[in-house]
């Protein structure tokens, strides 16, 4: 689901683009995090395309903060498309090796293209019809060879050429198409070989990066989805229920409705409400959620255990766990505890969990790249690299050694990530079994997308003998 935009004035997206590039002041193509960056900004974008004293301008209008909002979001996605676009119209040739002028590019290499060369390379991704920038002079030139290019680049049929039997080239132009870098190939590969996609899974898994997924939406207290659809339609939410979920296509923002603010529903997507059902709790259970952030695996967990037994919610960082604090309190959830864990050594087990051995349900969803969620945060892609991922896998194993010290004789030691990388995850499973004899394998698996219009995360089960 990719909102449309191609109607966003130029006069607006030049501007907050140049702002954008401005983040990147050591020109090393690495921004701040998308989404809160333009919550600050959006709302101050003049509409006569400067930025203007935040005391003295009027805020834009929602629809039109979410349609600019929309079209960076695709201007992330297609940063690296866009580079190739302008590197070939230079050259003036398609004939080349992207899989070797990959390997030496960098995201700061934006930077050296125009912003209105960039934008008209986004926007004709984003629709072959879209207006030409009035600035561009060569804007006719560069439609003819965008169309040129699409057909090089993305085949006949533009989308859902099948990679997986292709020349490397066809290869690393097809990721190239849909906003994957083509040095990325080998991961998905092992990604499509351990779980056993077929072609079609991973060509779907492909074209699935160039969409965002929908808002899916959890049900709280006794509401049910049926109950909630016909609430949240009369408030103007773009809402709908089918046999996946219940989820929202646009309309009215979610945070704005009576039902949000009454707790009866919250925003969770359809792989992660999918990890928190895999810690079956009962009530009157104890629970760990070592890695909680904000909390939307803490709230489903804890909604199942009618305010029985304890949640335990920790992060490394603190400040998360004060909007887990929030969202708890608005859901009516009063067996959530929080504090701060570093992660490095073993917890203090609370009294209750102590008497015990432990917790009943250990839940590490641990730091990771966060490649699952790349559909809805497309410029975390461009942060994706050797030396980070190595850097979380270390991290992964003392987390996840650390907390399964916690799992109580018979207990269960649930491991997650939203991260589609194998090294992320049934790597890190297999390791961790060979040295820790006393815990099992229950189930492990990679949910989300291709098989669901939603992100894409790993959950692992593993029991401990009593």
């Amino acid at each position: 689901m990719t909102m449309a935009w191609s109607n966003a004035p130029y006069e607006l997206l030049l501007p907050l683009w140049r702002q954008w590039l401005a983040e990147d002041a050591q020109l090393t193509g690495q921004w701040p995090l998308l989404d809160r960056w333009l919550k600050r900004q959006l709302p101050f974008v003049k509409n006569h395309g400067k930025p203007t004293h935040r005391k003295k301008v009027q805020p834009l209008d929602l629809a039109t903060q979410l349609m600019l909002s929309a079209a960076m979001f695709s201007a992330m996605r297609y940063l690296q498309l866009a580079a190739a676009l302008e590197h070939s119209y230079r050259a003036q040739t398609l004939a080349l090796d992207w899989s070797a002028w990959d390997s030496n590019w960098t995201a700061a290499e934006v930077h050296k293209i125009s912003p209105t060369a960039f934008w008209y390379w986004v926007t004709l991704r984003n629709t072959t019809d879209a207006p030409a920038p009035g600035a561009l002079r060569d804007a006719e030139s560069r439609k003819a060879w965008f169309l040129r290019a699409q057909q090089s680049l993305a085949g006949s049929n533009n989308e859902g050429a099948d990679i997986s039997l292709g020349q490397s080239q066809h290869v690393a132009s097809e990721l190239l198409w849909h906003g994957l870098r083509p040095q990325w190939w080998d991961l998905l590969q092992a990604r499509a070989q351990v779980s056993e996609w077929s072609a079609q899974d991973l060509n779907g898994f492909v074209a699935m990066q160039s969409q965002s997924p929908p808002l899916w939406l959890r049900p709280q207290g006794e509401m049910t989805a049926e109950d909630l659809l016909p609430l949240l339609s009369a408030e103007g939410v773009d809402v709908v229920l089918d046999s996946e979920g219940l989820y929202a296509l646009g309309g009215t923002g979610i945070t704005q409705t009576s039902s949000y603010k009454n707790g009866w529903v919250e925003i969770q997507d359809r792989a992660s409400q999918h990890i928190a059902a895999c810690v079956a709790a009962r009530p009157g259970d104890k629970v760990w959620d070592a890695c909680a952030g904000a909390g939307g695996k803490s709230l489903a967990i804890a909604a199942c255990m009618n305010n029985k037994g304890m949640v335990l919610a920790t992060d490394l960082q603190s400040y998360k766990l004060d909007e887990l604090k929030r969202r708890a309190k608005r859901a009516g959830l009063y067996n959530i505890r929080t504090f701060e864990w570093q992660g490095r050594e073993a917890l203090r087990l609370p009294a209750e969990a102590a008497r015990q051995q432990g917790f009943d349900w250990v839940l590490v969803d641990a730091p990771c790249t966060s490649a699952g969620t790349w559909r809805r945060n497309p410029d975390a892609r461009w942060r994706f690299n050797a030396v980070d991922t190595s850097e979380l896998l270390d991290l992964q194993k003392a987390i996840l050694l650390s907390a399964s010290k916690a799992v109580r004789p018979g207990g269960y030691l649930v491991y997650a990530t939203c991260s589609w990388q194998v090294s992320e995850n049934e790597n890190q499973v297999d390791d961790f079994l060979a040295c820790q004899l006393a815990f099992s394998l229950a189930s492990r698996t990679l949910v989300g997308a291709p098989a669901w219009n939603a992100d894409t995360m790993f959950v692992a089960v593993l029991k401990r003998a009593n």
